[in-house]
């Protein structure tokens, strides 16, 4: 895409407020249909018979695009459809196509991909959800939570959404049952540049956090043994059967600790809420809340924070 493209764009982008579900739905669909259509194009034919809404326009069509792009969560439920502002938006973006026809050669192909990645943004600036639900078990909704954010990392290339969310909730965790605050690092920052001997330190205990157990993971917890210190390893559940070989390969599989992260965390919801209903619930506020503030403070994407819903 030239830039002079992608500048208008970004121009009408803001101009016209699209940063939303409705706007978004609109925008995909147009360019879409507009790719079998002849310039300029009349908006009229957008438009249903009772022309208050636009035609076409519902979630299977806007998913159908976002699937094409390999794009698969729900971005509205209507598509759209019963936005009051979709008609105007449509009549918008249809004069703006028409404008940039009359100045350049318009690629919709690269546009569309353009706006499939304005919802992929969408998407990451949005916190994720704990739906703590009283009926399911601890681990199924922390499962949930990990799983809303290995789906984010899958639509946002290079993206490492769920060993940054693993990283902060153990650290969020260990906040609440520590009495000394510990020292927090970004996602990002890796143990050698920093000197850390894990991702935390905990006395003599170096915890080490990750989704993807590796040979270099279990060679440093080597040296934790070495150093005199207790290396522990939280992983997730597809993590800890590689973490025990890797750990058995370097014959210390005796001497370091794998626990599932989901286990891990979800224990303290018992434990710090006394067994108790309403202690679980209050417990999970409270690792939500430090595990933000951590966010605001290491991290650099509003996206990453943490909704308590019921």
């Amino acid at each position: 895409m030239s830039m002079n493209i992608k500048k208008a764009l970004e121009e009408f982008f803001k101009d016209k407020d699209m940063n939303s579900r409705g706007p978004l739905c609109v925008a995909l669909l147009v360019t879409r249909k507009a790719r079998e259509m002849d310039f300029p194009i009349d908006p009229e034919i957008f438009l249903t018979s009772k022309r208050t809404q636009v035609s076409g326009l519902s979630k299977s069509s806007v998913q159908k695009i976002l699937g094409d792009h390999g794009v698969t969560r729900v971005l509205a439920e209507e598509g759209g459809r019963t936005s009051r502002g979709s008609v105007e938006n449509m009549k918008n973006y249809v004069a703006f196509l028409n404008d940039l026809h009359h100045e350049t050669v318009l690629d919709l192909d690269t546009i569309e991909t353009w706006w499939v990645e304005k919802v992929r943004l969408y998407f990451s600036s949005k916190p994720f959800i704990l739906r703590y639900d009283p009926s399911m078990s601890t681990r199924s909704i922390i499962r949930d939570l990990m799983d809303q954010a290995e789906s984010r990392q899958s639509e946002l290339q290079g993206s490492t959404c769920l060993g940054t969310v693993l990283q902060h909730l153990v650290g969020a965790k260990l906040d609440i049952i520590l009495p000394d605050e510990l020292e927090h690092h970004g996602a990002s920052v890796a143990d050698k540049p920093s000197g850390r001997d894990g991702d935390f330190t905990v006395d003599d205990v170096a915890i080490h956090v990750t989704t993807a157990p590796t040979e270099a993971l279990l060679r440093k917890c080597r040296r934790n043994l070495e150093k005199g210190q207790r290396p522990v390893i939280i992983t997730t559940s597809r993590g800890r059967p590689l973490a025990d070989g890797l750990a058995h390969q370097e014959g210390i599989s005796e001497r370091v600790d794998v626990f599932e992260a989901e286990q891990f965390l979800s224990g303290n919801l018992y434990e710090l809420g006394k067994f108790r209903k309403e202690g679980r619930r209050a417990t999970a506020g409270e690792i939500v809340s430090r595990y933000n503030e951590i966010i605001r403070n290491c991290e650099t994407e509003p996206g990453l924070e943490i909704d308590l819903s019921e």
